[in-house]
């Protein structure tokens, strides 16, 4: 029967009287849902209109009865999530029990009586509309129907309720706001519900003699279970539970949370209702185990719990998420709702054409006014986080029978004009329509400013993207620096034909790397581990000898001494080590000279081979040192004197350094590239008196001037002019060099304390013997306490289980040692070591290489301890000033000359202060990161300069002189950008409970498992080699035999130890997805575990010596990664295996990382990556999430691309970030 007629509630309360429950249908409802309804509420007799009854189930029987407190009142059906019907069913005793709390409850001073009147407006299939029908039955008071043309009207509405003398309402905000003031004079009660209440909704309404009541609860608990007496005083609130209804506010584990932390809405009591679907009815009423009770209803609602009433926080499932902040709709729509001349806001999100999600405002505005959008647009922009939606005004809002808005009958496609009317020439026409399909359909103009209209990073690179379909040469950098229409417009219209036309020159087929090449390449690793053997049973032997000598043990024989002590010199010390690399080197690399070689050719391997042995070699700690001039020379490199060389060797021989001329840490000098399928080697020039920065690459053929300064982080390539300071990729000149240094030679002045040579090579000396000294003393409290149990033990198959069993306390007692000796050393050293100018020849000098190599070494021998909750612990140990919520990875520091304000994150490879060399000088400098201030992965903040707050650097880039408070920054030289917010629960983020800190730390507790399984293995090799020494009959023999096996055991523990890290990854992880987690989650925390497996396990043993081969392919597949045919990948640094593509024949380059994830705000973000078939990442390059590597596409070394970036087929790329090469044919 019709809605608003007397004959609809006469047949609820006759249907109630007969003991059966009634189910309602909208009048208005489609004939398929009432369909659905009747046959999920299994419906025996449908009253319609004129109270006529159609009987659907004949041969039901029932006999009319008092209705006893366990029958069904109602069922009443909500559409749920899904859009299909969900029947709950409300016992008599959950209806009674509402009744009577709300007579107790509302207007308790002067109840209800037969003198009021009460509207009854709402659809009877929506629940609030039992609160109307028993406000007015329990009290006696009269139910008054209104048409359903005039509720749906909602102006008319208000002149109704006073033409009927209406003294009490239940409705929905919504449809209250449509109401003059005037038209509840005579209204003593106000009750709003089913939606979050506006606080000015209330201060309109507000009346002395009125109760306002802002009330909450889902129709699976009876109708309410909250229930709050509102003030115009903020904050809105929903309340606390009404009497017999139970709440809990708990979080994701179902756990409490605590007062004034934010969590989902649980309802227990005596008005929970109950699903029609059993299935349905288990899962949303399942117990509570944590408050003990046996059923309860997850309203899937979001609240603050606050001891004063429940805050409510917006809909878990109605949360939306726009330029990375997120909202709720609710949230927006009470801002819309508030502008000016606004009678209703609603907001909804739509997706346009490009896939780019807009937030959209609908406006309707109030009768006789006209809504200023420019002003709305400014308050917004001011008001809401994330900036201000699309707007659009409405002649009518759509509603749906409960009297909420229908945000699915709301336009879209918004229709042409109004807030997306352009005024641009003709000709630009397909460049706003570009603008439309990422920004929506904002009103161009030649001076619409991209990123004023809320294009972020992001977008920038998509819209750079397409463009680059009808000009490939499109770079960022251009767009930032005049992102407007015409700005653009302009710029395009400079490209010439070569720049958006060019093409590289055609395109050749892959060779495929012969198969004699890779078995040279299988050959090569055997023989690597079988020197890791060799290694293995010296360093048995001589633990044994210092075992049986120094403390007398009985279960092992007593080795010689010279022949142990010879070995050891050549494979464990500095000299020995250094001399085999020189052997090596010269050897594979004997005639290879400047060209074009093919890749994974004969040239090609050996210069690979060469360099895989000086990776295991692992004399890194002799860089910076005079050790390291020697290193150089005896490879064939002509090295000048007074020269400070902290970059790896080249093998080759092919660079030549001038007198003194300094490289930084990490900077790249190896005088070799693959382009494709070429493999491209040539000399390297450096002059006298240059200045090569950190992490620096030099491409093969570079001639570096006289005097030059190279910037970290830049790439020099082709002829670089002397005397000029360099920086970026590619090199852009910024000053005259020698600006920022003394004008006198340090050796030279008098005045300047510098040691002699000998005094600098023996600090040099000294300090490398301490790092071995250190290693050993982290042993030996351990070693004090086992060795008494085992020293009089005869056999050593008894000794190894005990050594076994305490290799957890081996691992935690040595870790804790070793941390605390380095803090005590770099403690020491803070001492002496302050920020100025000193020589290189100096103590200063060496403390600080000292200071560099243990906190290397710290990184790579603690690696748990890293990009955890405990690293900013160890920092602060180690004497860096660090505040709270500070996020410390593997960063790259001097700590005492470090601060890390609160709320601060480092990302891996980050490099704060680092230290400055040139011309015999060292530069040392503090820095300060700012509060919630972020620096990307391989960022540089360099010595003296500090980072303002809430700033960030960004991935592969560095901080300027000077940065303001909120600046981004990317690329070398860094340039600012816009910056795109990622907004999540502060407590999921930068302000996390202590029970979130105790389950990440226990994850991370989980670290130790891959150090222990190292020993393990380790033990397990040493008891193998002991069996064969004794099966082969001790002595000669016997070592002999331990020789002869240690290949296959070490061979057989390194893939061991390279298998359990992919068992791990699927499973903790399983396979990655594109998607969002903040820091505090179970996503984040075992995705580190996994990776702590990797980095500890099979990077060290078989990983780190296979980068370029078939083998190592197989294991990225094993992980995840989709690996095409003929691939040659020189880089495990992919941190989320199944979200990259390596296409047939593509190449990555050393020292490369393909980025799938970026934490910008404590959000991890993860995308896809892929580089298509024939394409070549250079060394040292980034490829951020979401960007794509046309096919037979070249990206030059130092390079970053973009997120979601995609650079076009058949092209040619360099810089940071990435622009077009103009003539491939030059390079």
């Amino acid at each position: 029967m019709p809605s608003g007629t007397t004959d609809l509630y006469i047949a609820i309360l006759a249907t109630i009287v007969s003991g059966a429950a009634y189910v309602p249908v909208d009048w208005d409802d489609p004939d398929s849902r009432a369909t659905t309804v009747w046959e999920e509420a299994s419906v025996d007799a449908v009253i319609g209109e004129g109270l006529a009854i159609t009987v659907l189930n004949e041969s039901a029987h029932a006999t009319p009865a008092r209705p006893t407190p366990d029958d069904d009142a109602w069922i009443i059906f909500t559409s749920g999530s899904t859009g299909k019907p969900k029947g709950v069913a409300i016992t008599h005793r959950s209806a009674a029990a509402l009744v009577d709390v709300e007579a107790r409850l509302y207007l308790s001073q002067a109840p209800l009586g037969p003198g009021d009147r009460v509207l009854a407006g709402l659809s009877v299939s929506f629940d609030a509309s039992c609160e109307e029908m028993w406000l007015a039955w329990r009290h006696g008071a009269a139910l008054v129907a209104a048409p359903r043309d005039v509720v749906r009207s909602g102006e008319e509405l208000g002149q109704w309720i006073v033409d009927n003398a209406i003294t009490a309402v239940s409705t929905v905000p919504t449809l209250a706001s449509f109401w003059p003031v005037e038209s509840l004079t005579k209204v003593r009660l106000l009750i709003m519900g089913g939606e979050a209440c506006p606080l000015d909704l209330v201060e309109k309404y507000e009346l002395e003699g009125r109760e306002v009541w802002n009330t909450y609860g889902p129709t699976e608990a009876t109708v309410i279970a909250t229930a709050y007496l509102a003030t115009a005083t903020p904050p809105m609130r929903i309340g606390r539970p009404i009497d017999g209804w139970s709440l809990a506010v708990i979080d994701e584990n179902e756990q409490p949370v605590k007062w004034g932390e934010t969590g989902e809405l649980v309802i227990g009591g005596i008005g929970l209702g109950r699903y029609l679907d059993p299935e349905k009815d288990a899962e949303k009423y399942a117990p509570l185990e944590s408050l003990g009770w046996q059923r309860a209803y997850r309203t899937g609602d979001l609240v603050r719990a606050e001891r004063e009433g429940l805050i409510f926080a917006g809909r878990a499932d109605d949360q939306i998420k726009i330029n990375g902040v997120r909202l709720e709709l609710g949230e927006v729509d009470a801002h819309l709702t508030a502008l000016p001349h606004v009678q209703v806001g609603a907001a909804a999100v739509h997706q346009t054409d490009a896939g780019t999600k807009l937030l959209i405002g609908y406006l309707l505005p109030e009768p006789g006014h006209t809504i200023d959008l420019s002003a709305a647009r400014e308050r917004l922009t001011h008001n809401l986080r994330g900036g201000a939606p699309l707007l659009h005004v409405v002649e009518d809002m759509p509603m749906k029978t409960s009297g909420k808005v229908d945000r699915k009958a709301l336009p879209w496609p918004l229709p042409a004009g109004g807030d997306g009317e352009h005024d641009l020439p003709d000709e630009l026409g397909w460049l706003a329509e570009l603008w439309v399909s990422l920004l929506g359909p904002v009103p161009l103009t030649m001076d619409s400013h991209f990123v004023d209209l809320g294009g972020t990073s992001v977008a920038v690179a998509r819209l750079v993207s397409s463009l680059r379909q009808r000009y490939p040469g499109v770079e960022i950098a251009r767009i930032y620096e005049d992102p407007t229409i015409g700005g653009i417009a302009a710029y395009l219209d400079e490209l010439s034909p070569a720049e958006t036309s060019h093409k590289m020159p055609k395109p050749q087929p892959f060779r495929k790397q012969p198969l004699w090449a890779r078995a040279f390449q299988f050959l090569s690793i055997i023989g690597f581990y079988a020197y890791n053997s060799l290694r293995y049973v010296v360093g048995t032997v001589s633990v044994v000898w210092a075992l049986v000598t120094f403390f007398n043990t009985h279960w092992m024989d007593t080795p010689p001494f010279w022949p142990v002590a010879i070995a050891w010199l050549l494979v464990f010390s500095t000299r020995g080590r250094c001399l085999l690399i020189v052997i090596v080197a010269r050897i594979l690399c004997f005639r290879v000279k400047p060209g074009v070689y093919r890749r994974g050719g004969f040239n090609h391997v050996r210069v690979w081979a060469a360099e895989r042995f000086l990776e295991i070699q692992r004399v890194d700690y002799v860089f910076g040192s005079p050790q390291a001039v020697l290193l150089h020379r005896l490879l064939g490199n002509k090295i000048g004197k007074n020269t400070t060389l902290f970059h790896t060797p080249c093998v080759t021989g092919l660079v030549t350094i001038g007198d003194n001329t300094s490289t930084g840490h990490e900077a790249d000098l190896q005088g070799h590239i693959i382009e494709g399928d070429r493999f491209i080697v040539g000399e390297i020039i450096v002059e006298e008196n240059v200045r090569v920065g950190t992490r620096v690459f030099v491409h093969p053929g570079t001639h570096i001037g006289a005097g030059a300064e190279i910037m970290p982080g830049a790439s020099a390539q082709g002829m670089v002019g002397g005397d000029v300071v360099w920086a970026g990729s590619p090199l852009v000149a910024i000053d005259a060099a020698g600006g920022s240094w003394p004008v006198q030679d340090p050796y030279e002045s008098a005045e300047v304390k510098h040691l002699s040579r000998f005094g600098n090579w023996l600090g040099h000396a000294i300090a490398q013997l301490w790092l071995p000294l250190l290693s050993v003393l982290a042993v030996t409290p351990v070693l004090i306490f086992i060795l008494p149990q085992v020293h009089r033990m005869q056999r050593f198959e008894r000794v190894f289980p005990i050594f076994a069993m305490w290799v957890p306390v081996f691992v935690i007692v040595t870790m804790i040692t070793w941390i605390s000796l380095v803090a005590l050393t770099l403690r020491v050293l803070s001492i002496y070591v302050r920020p100025g100018y000193y020589p290189q020849r100096s103590a200063v000098g060496v403390m600080m290489y000292l200071a560099h190599i243990l906190m290397q070494r710290s990184i790579t021998s603690t690696y748990i301890v890293y990009a955890s909750s405990i690293t900013p612990y160890v920092l602060r140990l180690f004497g860096a000033r660090v505040e709270k919520n500070v996020e410390i990875s593997t960063v790259e520091t001097i700590p005492h000359l470090t601060s890390f304000e609160e709320g601060s994150f480092m990302a891996d490879h980050s490099m704060i202060s680092a230290t400055r060399y040139r011309c015999g000088w060292l530069h040392i400098g503090s820095s300060v990161i700012g509060k919630r201030s972020f620096v990307g992965n391989s960022g540089i903040v360099g010595p003296d300069r500090d980072m303002a707050s809430d700033s960030l650097v960004a991935v592969l880039s560095s901080l300027p002189s000077r940065s303001e408070p909120g600046s981004s920054w990317i690329g070398r030289p860094p340039r600012e950008i816009p910056r795109q917010r990622v907004d999540a629960s502060a407590e999921a983020t930068y302000q996390p409970p202590m029970r979130l800190k105790v389950a990440r730390a226990f994850v991370e507790f989980c670290r130790l498992i891959p150090f222990m399984i190292t020993a393990w293995l380790d033990l397990a090799i040493v008891y193998s080699l002991a069996v064969a020494y004794l099966v082969y009959g001790r002595g000669l023999s016997g070592l002999l035999g331990a020789l002869l096996w240690s290949g296959p055991v070490v061979l057989a523990a390194g893939i061991v130890a390279a298998s359990i890290p992919i068992v791990v990854k699927w499973l903790l992880v399983g396979r990655f997805k594109a998607s969002q987690h903040p820091l505090f989650s179970k996503f984040v925390w075992l995705g580190e575990l996994s990776d702590a497996f990797a980095e500890m396990l099979a990077v060290p043993s078989l990983i780190r010596m296979s980068l370029g081969t078939p083998m190592f392919n197989l294991w990225l597949r094993l992980m995840g990664t989709k690996v095409g045919k003929n691939v040659w990948c020189e880089t495990w640094w992919l941190p989320e295996f199944d979200l990259i593509q390596l296409d047939d024949n593509v190449t990555v380059n050393r020292g490369t990382v393909l980025q799938t994830h970026l934490f910008h705000d404590r959000v991890m973000s993860l995308e896809h990556v892929r580089l298509e078939e024939g394409s070549t990442l250079g060394a040292n390059s980034f490829i951020l999430p979401g960007a794509t590597i046309g096919a037979r596409t070249v990206v030059g070394p130092g390079s970053l691309i973009m997120r979601q970036e995609t650079l076009p087929s058949d092209t040619r790329w360099s810089g940071n970030p990435v622009q077009l090469v103009k003539d491939p044919s030059h390079v």
